[in-house]
């Protein structure tokens, strides 16, 4: 069998001419026959194109059935949980009546904060309230006049608890420390620590339903935790085996308006929690 090429013009006849055979490890030059325009080129021997055998097609390999395990549930989303703070340990006992108590708050000096106060502030309201509210530290007007909350904030706090229809006179206020610190800084972990026996026996002596954290500083104590209010807000948590609601301080809110429709959310689920308790 030969093999046709196609040549172009060349300029004399009988000129070898080299054609390129696929397959072959070899260039041929062959005479050319004929006129320029009539060019031609003659039959290449069979024997000078070696045999190319064709491989025998590679069947595609099919697919083996494979085990797959079916996809393990996934894990119970959690609700966060607070970051611990390392607490002293609690302060003196505390007497189980109203005026030992009071009395014992006053002559207090289980910390240095009783050497700079003007005087203890140790609560108001309702003795037998079913709301508690849990403020921080006393500060410079609470300081002088011996009462939690009053000033701007306690204003703004009244009218927080009017909004979910109470008065002040009808729920009990009471705050971490009993004394300010200096120039209103954060009270520190063994000032919370020494005033918190003082706190719990109030809570034992009112009973109240719910608990509201006024502030971060009054909830991350309360919760023993480090986690931002923000964080803590929308969540019910227990104090002594006492539902607790976190939310924004007034004094916040008087300096950030835009978030008193939050702080008002928070007053709606510590109500919700505290209907549900009424009905148990």
């Amino acid at each position: 069998m030969g093999i046709d090429a196609w040549v172009p013009r060349i300029a004399a006849p009988y000129a070898p001419v080299a054609v390129f055979i696929p397959y072959a490890d070899q260039t041929l030059e062959v005479p050319i026959a004929g006129t320029p325009e009539e060019a031609t080129v003659p039959p290449i021997p069979a024997d000078v194109i070696p045999a190319v055998e064709t491989p025998a097609p590679v069947p595609f390999p099919q697919p083996q059935p494979q085990f797959v395990p079916e996809p393990e549930p996934p894990p119970p989303i959690l609700p966060p949980v607070p970051n611990p703070v390392a607490m002293p340990p609690p302060g003196i006992p505390c007497p189980h009546n109203w005026d030992d108590l009071a009395a014992q708050v006053v002559a207090c000096t289980a910390c240095p904060l009783h050497l700079t106060r003007t005087q203890t502030v140790f609560g108001v309201g309702d003795r037998e309230a079913r709301w508690m509210f849990i403020g921080e530290a006393p500060g410079e007007q609470e300081d002088l006049q011996g009462e939690p909350f009053v000033g701007r904030a306690g204003q703004l706090l009244n009218e927080m608890i009017r909004a979910i229809g109470l008065k002040r006179e009808e729920v009990y206020i009471a705050n971490i420390l009993k004394c300010r610190p200096p120039k209103n800084r954060d009270p520190a972990p063994e000032e919370a620590a020494a005033c918190e026996n003082y706190l719990k026996a109030q809570l034992a002596l009112v009973r109240p339903d719910i608990i509201v954290a006024v502030g971060r500083i009054a909830a991350q104590n309360l919760l023993k935790t480090a986690t931002p209010i923000g964080k803590l807000r929308g969540q019910v948590y227990a104090y002594q085996e006492i539902p607790l609601v976190v939310t924004f301080h007034p004094a916040y809110l008087l300096r950030s308006q835009t978030e008193k429709r939050r702080a008002w959310d928070d007053l709606k689920l510590a109500l919700r929690t505290f209907r549900q308790r009424q009905q148990q």
